[in-house]
């Protein structure tokens, strides 16, 4: 086995990827301590080490990540690389001393995204969602339309309620937001109930339409990408296991045809 194999192997192994979410979660904790005023006075020296520790490991598995392409263009190919190497080029940027330091300590925070990209599971779920987002769109724009409907209808019935709720059609939006999150939604139609008793048809059939379709819309979109990335897998291990049937099948004829050799020779 070759030194890129055997890197390769390293790269790809199950335990190198756990000990980088580890890592990823113990320094996210690192980061949520340093918060607290107390501890950071207490503990500055082991924050500062933890901190140079994280920096020299991402350093590292950056590198078994570039030796372990046959090409170095080849690491820079992959949308997730390259992701993985400007955050740890940006926190390696000397900024603490500069004016920039606080920038320099925000930075540290997006560490923490590298997480996505330690995790095969995290990078197959947010493929996932980016592949989603065409339909997701189209089901927000009809989203909108249904709140831009119903906005203009509230601001004509409702804009002299004392509530203000309906004064003019941002706030009408704004209202409509706050029904569809079930925040005191019926307090709001109550209110308009008491003006116009057939309201409540105005305010369910907001909530089934937005809160109960749309939302199983979203449901079903993302649902159908998870299912498409199985078969993609499936079909993936379906082509895979042919091509090692087909390896295997040729070795059985070549070791037909030396064997019928041998007894020629005989």
């Amino acid at each position: 086995m070759s030194a890129i194999q055997q890197v390769q192997k390293v790269r790809d192994s199950k335990w190198f990827s756990n000990l980088t979410t580890a890592i990823i979660i113990i320094y996210a904790s690192i980061l949520g301590f340093k918060t607290l005023d107390e501890v950071e006075s207490n503990y500055d020296l082991f924050l500062k080490f933890a901190d140079y520790f994280v920096t020299i490991y991402f350093v590292f598995e950056l590198a078994i990540k570039m030796v372990s392409e046959k090409r170095l263009l080849n690491f820079f190919k992959s949308g997730w690389n390259i992701f993985d190497f400007v955050i740890v080029v940006i926190t390696l940027l000397p900024l603490e001393s500069s004016s920039f330091a606080a920038i320099a300590r925000l930075m540290r925070v997006f560490r923490i995204l590298r997480l996505f990209t330690a995790r095969p599971e995290l990078k197959a779920i947010i493929d996932m969602l980016i592949k989603a987002i065409p339909s997701i769109i189209d089901i927000v724009i009809l989203m909108f339309i249904i709140f831009y409907i119903y906005a203009i209808i509230g601001s004509f019935f409702f804009v002299d309620l004392p509530s203000g709720l309906w004064k003019d059609f941002l706030i009408s939006m704004l209202t409509l937001f706050r029904v569809l999150t079930f925040e005191d939604w019926t307090d709001v139609m109550y209110e308009a109930m008491e003006v116009y008793p057939w309201a409540w048809v105005y305010f369910v059939s907001f909530v089934i339409i937005a809160a109960f379709v749309f939302f199983n819309l979203f449901i079903a979109v993302i649902i159908g990408e998870m299912q498409k990335l199985q078969e993609a897998d499936m079909k993936e291990e379906i082509h895979e296991d042919s091509i090692k049937l087909d390896i295997l099948l040729k070795e059985i004829k070549e070791l037909k045809e030396e064997i019928k050799d041998l007894k020629q020779k005989e």
